[in-house]
C-alpha cells in the first residue's frame, strides 16, 4: 500500500504540482505534495528495509527496491515483482 501511495504522490509531483510551480507560477502544490511524498518516501524505504528482513531478500533485491523509489512507476514495478 505504501508503494502504491508514493508512487502517485511521485507522479502527482512530477506531472501536476511541478508544471503548476514552473509554468504558471503556483508553487503551494509544491508545498504540499512534496512533504506528502517525502513521509511517504521515508515510510516506503523503511517498509523495503523490514521486508529485506522479513522475507528475507539479498542486498542486490534491496538495492533494487531502494532504487526504484527514485523512477516515477518504479514502486508499481516492486509491487508486482517482489511483493
Amino acid at each position: 500500500m505504501i508503494s502504491t501511495l508514493e508512487a502517485i504522490s511521485f507522479l502527482v509531483l512530477l506531472g501536476i504540482a511541478m508544471p503548476l510551480k514552473y509554468i504558471w507560477h503556483l508553487p503551494q502544490m509544491v508545498q504540499i505534495v512534496g512533504m506528502a511524498h517525502g513521509v511517504l518516501f521515508v515510510l516506503y524505504v523503511g517498509g523495503a528495509l523490514y521486508m529485506y528482513k522479513k522475507l528475507k531478500w539479498s542486498i542486490k533485491d534491496l538495492f533494487i527496491v531502494v532504487m526504484c523509489s527514485v523512477l516515477p512507476f518504479g514502486p508499481f514495478y516492486v509491487e508486482r515483482k517482489y511483493l
